[in-house]
C-alpha cells in the first residue's frame, strides 16, 4: 500500500484556524478530528499486519479474548459484552473465524438458547503469530514510548467511563 504524498501543512490545524474564524474556538473539533484520523491510520496499519493471517483487527481481538478465557471458549453474548460490540457484529466475526477454521461453535450446555465459541488449535497458532507481528510494530504506536502510551490510555479513560464502557472501582 503506497502512502499518499504528505501535505505541506497540517490540514486539521488549518481546519481549526478556519473554524475559529467562522464559529469561534472549538478545541474539541480539532481533538475529535485528530482522534478519528489516528483511528484510520492505526486501523490501516494493524489490519495490514493481520491480513496475511486472514484476519481483521476485530477478528484478532475475538481470538485474543478466547485465548484469555480459562477453557478457550466463551458464550457469544460474553464475547460481545467484552469486546463492546453489537450481537450481530459478534455473530459475523465469529462466523468468519469458524469458516477459517480458527474457531468452532457449539450449543451452550448451560444456556439452551446460547452458543459457545471456542478457539481451535489452528486459531491458537494464528493468534500467536499475529501477536508477535503486532508487538514487533508496537500496534502502530511506535512513535510513542511506553509512558506516552500510558498517558494516551489515561487521557481516553474518562471518555470511556462517561460512555458507560465500565464502572470505576
Amino acid at each position: 500500500m503506497s502512502k499518499p504524498l504528505s501535505l505541506p501543512f497540517d490540514p486539521i490545524a488549518r481546519a481549526d484556524e478556519l473554524w475559529q474564524r467562522r464559529w469561534g474556538p472549538a478545541p474539541a473539533m480539532a481533538a475529535i478530528t485528530s482522534i478519528m484520523r489516528a483511528h484510520q491510520i492505526l486501523l490501516g496499519e494493524v489490519d495490514a499486519v493481520v491480513k496475511p493471517y486472514g484476519l481483521t483487527f476485530a477478528r484478532y481481538e475475538a481470538l485474543v479474548l478466547l485465548t484469555f478465557s480459562k477453557a478457550g471458549e466463551l458464550p457469544m453474548s460474553k464475547i460481545g459484552e467484552r469486546l463492546m460490540v453489537h450481537p450481530t457484529s459478534v455473530t459475523n466475526t465469529v462466523d468468519r473465524l469458524v469458516r477459517s477454521g480458527l474457531v468452532a461453535k457449539r450449543p451452550n450446555p448451560n444456556d439452551g438458547r446460547g452458543t459457545l465459541a471456542s478457539i481451535t488449535e489452528k486459531g491458537r497458532e494464528v493468534v500467536e503469530a499475529a501477536t508477535k507481528d503486532l508487538m514487533a510494530m508496537d500496534f502502530g504506536l511506535g512513535t510513542y514510548d511506553a509512558e506516552e502510551c500510558q498517558e494516551i490510555f489515561a487521557l481516553l479513560r474518562p471518555l470511556r467511563v462517561a460512555a458507560a464502557d465500565f464502572r470505576e472501582a
